[in-house]
């Protein structure tokens, strides 16, 4: 007798298929997690390939990692980390990457995701996750993150990055572990020096005139940190839009207080506090633009603002010599 033939109907053809798809992912799935070395590197290896976000991080994987690592940024001078999406060459560069670096705290926030995948398999470390959260800001309006990302204006939180840097390299590159102590060392102590020389020059500043303006609300943990008060047109995240009430708030602070400088910043366009020194123009108050400042990115190389340590001398100098 011939064997009957069951025809499977199309409904049950695809539930078949997507079965064995689910199979096949989640034994991939299970193959990368188990691997062993994605967390350490194999002995003998070349430099460390490191991928990193914002260039002050960038600066500091150079400073610690020396010749031991090869440092890839993502997001050069000018760059706006909050808008920032990644390119399909960005995805390559981090699936091809041996550790990833980036700021935390939904600074790059279209990339979490992105990140929360790949640190499945590789190193993908936050440089701000073993600050105390009890010190961080509040960042009701960065997109839904609970903080402020912008850690890098208080030195002293760059310092706790630093060392997250260095103890993230040591684990993964135990046989350098030294070189990496050592340059860690030599750097924070220059980030202490700095701390100490921002506090000196904020307070050659009149004490009724520290006040700072800025495009958008960066410069929070600077202003707690040195004692200067901090006013941005918009939020923290630049991806807020600001508005005509925004600006006629600000636009009556400058007036009411006599306030006679405001900041722009590299990664913003200065139409918005144009738009605020106009205004207080019409209300008979002059405004200058005390200078151009570095929040959310770094200078361009060769310039006064094109490592970590050198933006924050360069801001807190523009301020002072504006606001004195």
């Amino acid at each position: 007798m011939d064997e009957l033939k069951v025809k499977k109907s199309p409904l049950q053809r695809a539930k078949m298929t997507l079965s064995i798809l689910a199979f096949i992912v989640i034994a991939a799935c299970s193959k990368v997690e188990g691997e062993p070395g994605h967390q350490q590197r194999a002995e003998g290896e070349g430099p460390i390939h490191i991928v990193t976000t914002i260039g002050m991080i960038t600066d500091v994987v150079q400073e610690i990692g020396g010749e031991e690592v090869k440092v890839q940024g993502l997001m050069g001078p000018g760059v706006d980390p909050h808008l920032y999406k990644a390119s399909q060459g960005d995805i390559q560069k981090l699936d091809d990457a041996d550790m990833i670096l980036y700021g935390g705290l939904h600074l790059e926030g279209k990339m979490q995701e992105i990140f929360e995948k790949l640190e499945q398999r590789k190193p993908t470390v936050a440089v701000s996750k073993n600050i105390d959260p009890s010190v961080l800001r509040s960042g009701k309006d960065a997109g839904g993150s609970q903080y402020d990302p912008h850690i890098w204006f208080n030195v002293k939180h760059w310092v706790s990055a630093a060392e997250t840097i260095r103890d993230t390299l040591v684990e993964y590159d135990p046989d350098h572990a030294a070189v990496y102590k050592q340059n860690a060392e030599v750097y924070i102590a220059e980030l202490n020096e700095l701390d100490a020389e921002v506090r000196e020059r904020i307070a050659e500043i009149p004490e009724a005139g520290r006040v700072l303006v800025t495009a958008h609300d960066a410069f929070g943990y600077f202003g707690d940190a040195y004692g200067i008060r901090v006013m941005g047109l918009q939020g923290i995240s630049t991806a807020s839009e600001y508005g005509s009430k925004d600006v006629s708030k600000l636009r009556d602070f400058l007036v009411e207080n006599q306030i006679k400088a405001v900041f722009v910043e590299s990664s913003i366009p200065t139409k918005s506090m144009e738009a605020v020194i106009a205004g207080a123009k019409e209300m008979g108050h002059d405004v200058k633009i005390g200078g151009e400042l570095f929040s959310d990115s770094m200078g361009e190389p060769g310039s006064d603002a094109d490592t970590y340590i050198k933006m924050v001398r360069h801001n807190v100098n523009t301020i002072a010599a504006a606001l004195k």
